[in-house]
């Protein structure tokens, strides 16, 4: 039966093709399904079964075959077109043409397939096309309907989804040609408005010019009827979502101020027609809520109109009172509409509100620098002298416009804001408190943005921010306005808002604040409620580090407070002390270690003294929490002596359990097999990392003194994993058992590492560690099964060479030889085991080629080859972290290469190698995430060849002797149009020749030479109808750090418990 559909030599046997598509979808066995499957797949590929698709269309008498067929020719369309001759191009288009009304099945797919050749022949070989599309369509309201579906495709496709799917010139051409040719549409669109009588007509044009708007030049809009032709279809129920969708459209254009007129008229006329169909006094939120979903689309679209016109036109209906009175009035009806209860609506408005008080407030901002006033006001004039006031009362006046909705605002800010990512305690589905256990990505953006809103609210105006919340609190208190929702809105914007003040304003606001919430606490009953005020005493202080450092008697009170929520069960209560109480004290860590006035010794000799009771009701993984708070209490101590006292108090209690385990373990070994103390082991260890974290080098004292039994721990753990694995084969590493000593060891190679890593200032402390630790841990690295090899391993020695660096360099070879086959054994038989070692393993190999280098030299040839396979192995992952480790490493040893006197030899055996490696993961599109590595790296391989570093030839000389050609430049072009002629055959030699020519030309310029691989991509049709963003990652990159410097330059934009420093901690 396959040889038979397969043959297409033959016309194609269209019952026989008919029962196969049936077994595709029947309900046959799994084995006719796959059996179907593969001759259908065989038949897609197949280079001529397009021929064979008008055959199909005609005679089958199954849907999904005729379907199938126009896949097949979409197919060929999209990625073999150029390579057709001109008499098959022009068969597929007359044939489109005959079957494009006999099927109105298919009518939407054979648009697509239109739209497709359009992209290819349009203009240049089908001029006539829509003057040919206009003509038909007067012919019949149903052909009508179906060429304005296909004028929406085309626009969409040149408009919106062209970037990374036609080269930069195809698009600029196909625009140029949608614009002259425009007329012809513009007539047919408004002819259509005035004169069909057929609903589904009207809105499939509404549609198509919904697609037009956005690009078609002013004069089709602005001086014909259109826009009132729109204006008046907007009260019909029936077109209204369509009409007013095509008025978001024009009120989003913004070209100069020559239409101003226009657009006032536009406005004030919408504002006449919007009050009949929905009165100024309707409570939007509750229409929402019970309304049709057509009129919940018409409130969304609503809102899209407002935010649009505004973006682009509020200045023109800030001039004359009439028109200010309609401003007011629009501004209110988004302030209802924000109210909606659905998020998507509330984004929309979200998003405006945050552009217009961020203009707002630059304006306001900037007064005191007339310059730039005058750039934000859109006056671009030299100044002079008298106009500074006048720009002065403009600023003012504006301000006293928008004072109203602007207060308003502040309130849906304060009622609506969303839930910060420092708030673990939350209310169910179920109305109970329970802990948070899954972030919500989406809650975050919102709060982001909600919170940058409300700080350029309260810049704006102080007082009436501050006014607004403590009102709002005092409702609170009296129990008028009490609930959950309230309460936590409420908390969330007080702590938002953070760093925005005047400090002597923030601290009476503050104090204020924090006492109502104590009262309330201790006047409020029930767990739950007494769980949901806790929550916000906690988030608003972690907010005011600022606050805290400047009043000592609230800070000790806020942490007593803290130590008493941590012997609060209730869920999330003790997880929020203690991150809370991590927080406050990485920025208020001085305070603790000196004596204040009134206290007798420091505060944190007097923790250190009550600590087993402070801690006692803690679970482990808190316990760590805390003790990393008081190693930052214990850093900010400069006297040595002091120091290590209090280090020595902290760690008593893990010390004594420690000592008391090696000293049982002394007597018989058989203890430490127990499971109950294997976790008191881990545990004891966790603890140490957490201290070590936050003390770094300081932590010296207290690793020294466990240490070298930790390592003896680590080897009989070690041999207990290894044994219970050979007894009980590769299941036994699943064994409870078996987890809980490797979580130990992984725990002690953590706590290594972290020493390693946070020992800053004196990075020889560390090194006396290394030596000890050669056999216990690499030695027992390479000796055991697989299964038991654990991965720490090799991030810690990652680590270790990152921090010594040279010094490491006589002990790469032991390094080497004890983890690298063995390594690359496991993870190469695929891309699946044991993902942790694939990363580390990179990682370390990282660390080697930057710091250790010429230790590489010292490799035999055939491990050379085994590091260069293994890079290559790791570039080609789908893993994207993996990948990008590859190509890092691969960049590093080629520039290193480059300087080093083995520039010749490294680059004949591998240069040809990473060169075709590179372009066949550039081009296979599962790698796009990896583009510019990719790029940096050919850019680096096209200057190399250039330049006069390489003294050899890169050809095989006994192959072709040593003349075969001019130079290396010369070879290295043949060679990769050859490879890329080979690899694309639907491109033609000439494009080839130009990509490599052009990657010549432009290889000292790396945006033109990524500009240059993007087309090249699209046009290799590798490429199309995919997601392309990852092409233009750097780009955005770039703008993420233009747009963090200018929130540094505001205050509060960036809380100031995010900022990374001591904030005058002293």
């Amino acid at each position: 039966m396959a040889e038979k559909l397969l043959d297409l030599s033959q016309p194609i046997d269209v019952p026989l093709l008919d029962a196969t598509v049936a077994a595709f979808y029947g309900t046959g066995s799994k084995e006719e399904r796959a059996a179907a499957e593969r001759i259908l797949r065989d038949l897609q590929a197949h280079p001529d079964t397009w021929l064979q698709v008008v055959s199909i269309l005609q005679n089958s008498q199954n849907l999904n075959t005729k379907f199938f067929s126009l896949q097949v020719i979409e197919g060929v369309i999209k990625y073999r077109w150029n390579a057709l001759p001109v008499e098959q191009r022009d068969g597929i288009r007359i044939t489109y043409q005959i079957s494009l009304f006999s099927e109105r099945l298919y009518v939407n797919k054979l648009n697509v397939i239109l739209v497709q050749v359009l992209k290819h022949e349009w203009p240049s070989r089908w001029p006539g096309f829509i003057p040919d599309l206009v003509s038909a369509a007067k012919s019949s309201e149903t052909i009508c309907e179906n060429c304005m579906a296909i004028l929406k495709l085309l626009s969409e496709e040149v408009f919106d989804f062209s970037r990374g799917e036609m080269t930069q010139q195809k698009i600029k051409e196909l625009k140029q040609s949608l614009n002259s040719e425009f007329r012809l549409i513009h007539e047919l669109c408004l002819y259509v408005l005035s004169i069909s009588q057929r609903p589904e007509l009207i809105r499939a044009t509404l549609a198509t010019l919904h697609a037009f708007l956005s690009w078609i030049p002013l004069g089709y809009i602005f001086e014909s009827p259109l826009l009132d032709t729109l204006l008046n279809l907007f009260p019909a129920a029936a077109y209204r979502n369509l009409a007013l969708q095509c008025l978001t459209e024009v009120a989003a254009l913004n070209f100069g101020d020559f239409y101003d007129a226009q657009f006032v008229k536009l406005y004030t006329f919408f504002m006449a027609q919007l009050q009949n169909i929905l009165p100024p006094g309707t409570n939007i939120p509750e229409a929402y809520a019970n309304g049709s979903t057509e009129e919940q689309a018409f409130i969304q679209n609503l809102a899209l109109f407002f935010t649009s016109f505004y973006k682009s036109h509020i200045r023109v209906l800030e001039t004359t009172p009439e028109n200010r009175a309609a401003l007011l009035m629009g501004l209110q009806y988004l302030i209802s509409i924000s109210y909606v209860d659905d998020t998507e609506v509330f984004k929309v408005c979200l998003d405006y509100w945050n552009a217009l008080v961020s203009e707002l407030f630059e304006a306001h901002h900037s007064s005191d620098n007339p310059a730039a006033t005058a750039n934000v006001m859109g006056l671009q004039i030299p100044l002079l002298s008298g106009m500074v006031d006048g720009l002065g009362s403009q600023i003012t006046q504006r301000r006293q416009l928008y004072a109203g909705p602007m207060s308003k605002l502040r309130m849906l800010m304060i009622c609506r804001m969303a839930k910060p990512e420092e708030v673990l305690i939350v209310e169910d589905e179920n109305g109970n408190i329970v802990r948070e256990t899954m972030k919500d990505n989406d809650v975050l953006v919102q709060y982001k943005v909600m919170r940058e809103t409300l700080i350029y609210l309260s810049h704006l105006d102080h007082e009436d921010t501050e006014q607004q919340m403590l009102k709002k609190l005092s409702k609170q208190l009296n129990g008028e306005d009490w609930t959950w929702n309230n309460l936590n809105t409420l908390c969330w914007a007080i702590g938002s808002i953070s760093g925005s003040m005047m400090e002597d304003q923030e601290n009476r606001f503050l104090v204020t604040v924090i006492r109502d919430l104590l009262n309330l606490c201790e006047v409020t009953k029930g767990k739950d409620n007494k769980a949901v005020i806790a929550s916000n005493i906690m988030y608003v202080v972690g907010q005011y580090p600022r606050f805290l450092r400047a009043h000592w008697k609230f800070l000790k009170t806020v942490v007593n407070k803290l130590f008493e929520f941590m012997h609060e069960t209730h869920p999330g209560v003790q997880d929020m002390a203690c991150d809370t109480f991590l927080k406050i004290v990485q920025k208020c860590k001085r305070k603790f270690v000196v004596v204040q006035v009134g206290e007798a010794e420091p505060f944190v000799s007097e923790l250190l003294t009550g600590l087993a009771t402070t801690v006692a009701d803690l679970q482990p993984h808190q316990i760590h929490t805390f003790y990393e708070s008081v190693g930052h209490m214990i850093q900010a101590e400069s006297d040595p002596q002091k120091r290590d006292e209090y280090l020595q108090r902290l760690m008593e209690l893990p010390n004594q359990k420690w000592a008391e385990i090696i000293g049982q373990a002394r007597q018989s070994v058989d203890y430490l097999k127990d499971q109950d103390v294997i976790r008191t082991v881990l545990n004891i260890m966790q603890t140490n990392t957490s201290v070590a974290l936050s003390l770094g080098t300081f932590f010296l004292p207290q690793i020294s003194l466990i240490f070298l039994d930790m390592l003896n721990v680590y080897r009989m753990y070690s041999e207990l994993i290894s044994s219970s694995i050979a007894e009980g084969g590769p299941f036994a590493s699943k064994t409870s058992y078996v987890k809980l000593l490797r979580s130990v060891k992984r725990e002690t190679l953590k706590l290594i590492e972290t020493f390693v890593d946070k020992a800053e200032d004196q990075p020889h402390i560390g090194k006396q560690f290394v030596q000890p630790m050669m056999d216990p841990i690499l030695g027992d690295y390479a000796r055991n099964v697989p299964d038991a090899r654990e991965s720490e391993v090799l991030s810690l020695f990652a680590t270790i060479i990152n921090k010594y660096r040279g010094v490491m360099m006589e002990d790469v070879p032991r390094i080497f030889e004890a983890v690298f086959a063995c390594t690359l054994e496991m993870i190469t038989k695929n891309f699946e085991d044991y993902p942790e070692h694939r990363l580390k393993f990179f990682s370390l190999l990282h660390a080697i080629a930057t710091y250790c280098f010429r230790a590489l030299f010292a490799l035999s040839s055939q491990q050379l080859k085994l590091v260069m396979d293994s890079i290559i192995w790791a570039f080609r992952h789908t893993e994207r972290n993996i990948a990008e480790t590859g190509l890092y490493l691969l960049l590093e040893m080629l520039k290193n290469f480059q300087i080093s006197e083995f520039c010749n030899q490294f680059h004949q055996s591998y240069f040809l190698t990473v060169e075709q490696e590179i372009f066949a993961v550039l081009t296979d599109t599962f790698h796009k995430p990896g583009f510019k590595h990719h790029v940096h790296i050919l850019q680096h391989l096209f200057c190399l060849v250039d330049s006069g570093a390489l003294t050899q030839p890169l050809w095989d000389i006994n192959a072709l002797g040593l003349t075969a050609y001019p130079s290396n430049t010369a070879f290295v072009r043949e060679y990769t149009i050859k490879l890329l002629g080979t690899s694309f055959p639907n491109m033609t030699v000439t494009e080839v020749t130009q990509f490599v020519d052009g990657l010549f030309e432009s290889r000292n310029d790396l945006s033109s030479f990524k500009n240059h691989i993007r087309d090249f991509l699209v046009q290799s049709k590798e490429f199309s109808a995919q997601d392309n963003k990852d092409l233009y990652a750097e780009e955005a990159a770039a703008q993420r750090e233009r747009e963090r410097q200018r929130m540094l330059s505001i205050p509060g934009l960036i809380a100031p418990s995010e900022l990374q420093d001591e904030m005058l901690d002293t």
